[in-house]
């Protein structure tokens, strides 16, 4: 086999490899549970809103996913396996995204990553084409759920406040309707945009609930979604609704210090993560910014090639395996 076809395939292996561990340590999945995650489903279904139409969902869909480009979005409606999922994803940054734009931003970072990997670092074509594709499918995907995760974060900090808002509406006399249009006016971003959502819903017609499981898809945290069971129990079984919903926001903030305070004694290790796994690359490019020579030797070398795709695969192990271990489900 020739040596350069080897190199390219060895870096070009590792690269996605290590890639992909780093972006499943950093990025992850949803911390809660499957069992959480099931409970409440069976608790939201016999609340949840009843979906509009199959017909008038795709129309609106087709519309929404629409990049203005005709060539991309035919290639979005073929090969976009989960299309659902990723509109999920793109409604939780809060911005009007759509699997077209989506999808033309992908292509465009593959161009990108080519085209600087080629005629800037002088690579082959195996290797560049290898590094585009996995540089076009994981940092606009990276991206994307970091907007979402970061605009989850900021809707549940200021949420326990949001629902004291919302009690001292409820023991002011406000019918809960009125409330949500007080927090919708009165609460931080990004809680007051949800909230005005819902306040929205309930003038067209819609449940209180419903537009509160709404808000939800966009969502995740089953913090919220005990609001929206709080709300649904009361309205079935009666009860002071005001301290109920008292309780759970103190029983949200103190579970926020738990989770700080988990933080703050595991921000040791987490530094450690970054500079065990920075520090290698970091060394690299200052080598090679002094002696460019002494590091082709390493890169030329076949056997240089397979000592840099074993010290990837051992980094990125070694990161995912330490931020794994300072990650705790409160």
């Amino acid at each position: 086999m020739d040596d350069q076809l080897l190199l390219a395939l060895v870096v070009g292996g590792a690269t996605l490899l290590v890639t992909l561990i780093l972006g499943f340590a950093l990025v992850g999945g949803d911390s809660n549970t499957a069992s959480t995650k099931r409970r409440l489903a069976e608790v939201g279904s016999g609340h949840g809103p009843v979906g509009p139409k199959p017909t008038q969902r795709n129309t609106a869909r087709r519309q929404d996913d629409a990049s203005g480009i005709k060539i991309v979005d035919t290639l979005v409606r073929k090969l976009v396996p989960k299309p659902a999922e990723l509109r999920s994803r793109l409604e939780k940054t809060g911005r009007k995204i759509t699997i077209g734009e989506y999808s033309l931003m992908c292509l465009v970072v593959v161009a990108f990553a080519w085209v600087v990997m080629r005629f800037t670092f002088g690579f082959g074509w195996m290797l560049t084409i290898s590094v585009g594709l996995v540089a076009g499918l994981w940092l606009p995907h990276w991206t994307v759920g970091f907007m979402g995760k970061w605009r989850v974060n900021k809707f549940m900090k200021h949420f326990p406040e949001a629902i004291e808002l919302l009690v001292r509406g409820l023991r002011a006399g406000l019918p809960i309707s009125e409330a949500i249009v007080t927090i919708g006016k009165d609460a931080p971003e990004p809680i007051a945009t949800e909230f005005r959502g819902v306040a929205d819903a309930i003038r067209i017609g819609k449940g209180v609930e419903e537009g509160l499981w709404d808000v939800a898809k966009r969502i995740d945290p089953p913090d919220f979604k005990f609001l929206i069971i709080a709300i649904s129990i009361q309205r079935e079984t009666g009860g002071n609704l005001a301290e109920t919903l008292a309780g759970l926001a103190n029983t949200l903030r103190k579970r926020r210090q738990i989770k700080l305070k988990i933080k703050a004694m595991s921000s040791e290790a987490r530094a450690s993560a970054w500079i065990i796994g920075s520090l290698p690359f970091i060394m690299f490019f200052l080598l090679w910014l002094a002696n460019d020579e002494y590091i082709s030797m390493l890169i030329d070398d076949p056997r240089g090639i397979y000592m840099i795709g074993a010290g990837l695969f051992m980094i990125g192990t070694g990161v995912a395996v330490m931020f794994k271990m300072v990650r705790f489900e409160i």
